[in-house]
């Protein structure tokens, strides 16, 4: 049976983790993908005395390049939602991938035009594999902003040992533009197949968030199309951020609220619920 579950989170406002923990970012694994080319992400054990939770292969936006060094420490995007947060969910109990571009959209617009394609979610199925040769726990694919069209891509399309068990969406890319200076700003989540998802699905938006490219009120209309098990959609408000009166492309930035900018302790207590309930069923 199906579970849809919505509701308004309570404000949690907390200090921003560090942007990366330098000591122990993780370690760097490239795996081998489409012709040659290579896909690589950051791996990193759950640092609790508990029992670990989930595995979270966490998918940032923008062009998804993160350049990773050879600690496993991002160069780029560490402001954005799930790439600042790595260390924050490691102490929750989870597993972590951190997953950069692949190795040919490593410049330019970086996976722009890609994330829609059935070849992009073949990399990160590639991904999932080998996080499942490493570690036993379920696998969540978490994505922010544009990293939201990867996550159902990726969620819809794979199957077996390549697929998630669940997708978590913050902050999901839903309006598009057409006739733009580059066409891929036209892609939305609701270019993919969301009907073929059908494992536990999280979305999470912030009522605050002024992106251009996501209106908080239609990332409701993305469970609607979805058939997970287990459904939830959480309004987000409050925090440091809000109501700074920033609009449009600017307004699309992790330290705003399409980032939930300040509330990285709320971000990471949404995933540690959301994956326990999914458990629990």
């Amino acid at each position: 049976m199906k579970l849809a579950l919505t509701f308004l989170a309570l404000v949690l406002t907390a200090m921003p983790l560090p942007a990366h923990a330098q000591e122990n970012c993780g370690e760097l694994i490239t795996v081998d993908i489409r012709d040659g080319e290579k896909q690589s992400y950051s791996f990193g054990p759950a640092d609790t005395d508990g029992k670990p939770i989930a595995t979270l292969v966490l998918l940032a936006g923008g062009g998804g390049v993160l350049d990773l060094d050879e600690a496993g420490c991002a160069r780029k995007l560490t402001g954005n939602t799930l790439t600042r947060n790595v260390a924050g969910f490691r102490k929750a109990g989870f597993t972590t991938a951190l997953v950069d571009a692949s190795s040919d959209h490593q410049s330019g617009e970086g996976l722009g035009w890609f994330r829609v394609r059935t070849e992009h979610a073949d990399d990160l199925g590639a991904v999932i594999a080998d996080v499942r040769g490493r570690s036993p726990l379920p696998i969540y694919i978490v994505g922010s902003s544009r990293g939201t069209i990867s996550a159902v891509n990726a969620a819809a399309f794979l199957s077996g040992i390549f697929a998630p068990d669940g997708v978590i969406l913050f902050s999901p890319i839903t309006s598009g533009f057409v006739g733009g200076r580059k066409a891929w700003v036209a892609q939305t989540v609701f270019d993919v197949r969301l009907e073929d998802i059908s494992k536990p699905v999280l979305v999470v938006a912030h009522e605050s968030d002024t992106c251009i490219r996501t209106p908080p009120e239609k990332a409701r209309d993305i469970l609607p199309r979805t058939n997970g098990d287990l459904e939830q959609m959480i309004m987000v408000s409050g925090g440091p951020a809000a109501d700074t009166g920033i609009t449009g492309v600017k307004a699309c930035a992790g330290r705003l609220p399409h980032g939930f900018g300040g509330q990285d302790e709320l971000v990471v207590k949404l995933i540690t619920e959301f994956v326990g309930n999914a458990g629990a069923r």
